[in-house]
């Protein structure tokens, strides 16, 4: 059944709002979340919200924080999330990146002790809303260890996400938004909720057995793959050192300090690409980008090229038209957590009407 976008996001902030967060942060992680089903990845939508009050309760994230600069220069933050929500840390971070890049060319902002912090193509589609070209890398210090390294069996890295965007003059940003597993732990949980099947070499059960059922995965527990075998592995060690021992976050370890917290870190690189190139050049050579690739024949008959960050953006624009395609688990578990904040049926009522 689909649901007002509109109606969602009004849920959601006001779950966030009766837990204990100001009005303002709960509406940018409302905002972030329902932004993220819009353009069609459910599972770092909606489906969090659950887990959030979760770890709300359990001091493993914390309401109401600011992000914190530690150490800075012209060009580079050095920031302390300080357990705060990531999407209200991410903002401020990528604010102070932004800033300084469109002063003096380009930033490096390392990000330490944030929250879950979401679709991290939003950081991107941030800078490239802002002319910039921007790289992020993304690891989890704590209690995300999902993924088994190549060769392995189980847990040992996070989903230990990559994204990338850049401007186009006139049209959808290019953004590249990908983890360096096979498939992100949220859109596990989604088909649990939906009762159907992760795609096949996906995970691993307890016993590092290939299936496709969520329940073992969960149950056992199993560990999720990366993608494209030792490629995938290299890349996601990548994000450990750069997201993790540089920002001075932690690489993914059960002994760190912040194990029992859903902990990220974000090393991020704005630039401007105005300063390296005209920027009637440049704009004119992602055209030309663009033009060359979509002129491919297509593999499937009636079949088109699209350029990453447009499948996004057509969902977008289709989920605001129909609504929210939200199952009816997810659904019944945010009306669960909104009651388990004080949220009154009358008050449910109001929200979604």
């Amino acid at each position: 059944m689909p649901y007002k976008p509109e109606a969602v996001e009004r849920l959601v902030a006001a779950i966030f709002a009766r837990a204990g967060s100001r009005d303002e942060e709960a509406r940018t992680v409302a905002r972030h979340l329902v932004e993220a089903n819009l353009v069609g990845h459910d599972s770092h939508g909606v489906v969090r919200v659950p887990s959030y009050i979760d770890w709300l309760r359990k001091d493993m994230v914390r309401a109401n924080q600011s992000a914190r600069i530690v150490f800075e220069t012209d060009t580079v933050a050095v920031i302390d999330g300080q357990f705060g929500f990531g999407q209200v840390i991410g903002e401020q971070a990528m604010a102070a990146g932004i800033s300084k890049a469109r002063r003096h060319a380009l930033a490096a902002v390392a990000l330490r002790n944030s929250g879950h912090l979401g679709r991290i193509g939003d950081w991107a589609i941030m800078a490239a809303d802002a002319g910039l070209v921007s790289l992020h890398w993304v690891n989890t210090s704590g209690a995300g260890i999902l993924v088994a390294p190549f060769g392995g069996t189980d847990r040992r890295l996070s989903a230990n996400p990559i994204a990338a965007g850049a401007p186009v003059a006139g049209g959808t940003p290019i953004v590249a938004d990908l983890s360096t597993c096979v498939i992100a732990e949220g859109k596990i949980k989604v088909a649990l909720n939906k009762g159907v099947e992760v795609p096949a070499g996906a995970i691993v059960d307890g016993r590092g057995q290939p299936t496709r059922d969520p329940k073992r995965f969960y149950a056992d527990p199993g560990a999720i793959l990366p993608i494209a075998g030792h490629k995938g592995y290299a890349l996601s060690v990548m994000c450990e050192v750069l997201a993790g021992a540089l920002t001075g976050g932690g690489t993914s370890h059960p002994s760190n300090p912040t194990a029992r917290r859903v902990v990220n870190g974000m090393f991020s690189v704005l630039l401007d690409p105005t300063i390296f190139t005209p920027a009637q050049e440049f704009a004119r050579e992602i055209r030309r980008l663009a033009e060359w690739l979509r002129a491919s024949p297509p593999a499937a008959p009636g079949g088109e090229i699209l350029m990453p960050g447009e499948p996004e953006e057509r969902t977008r624009a289709e989920r605001l038209a129909r609504g929210l395609p939200l199952d009816q688990t997810t659904w019944g578990q945010l009306l669960d957590t909104a009651a388990s904040v004080g949220l009154s049926r009358a008050e449910l009522d109001l929200l979604v009407a």
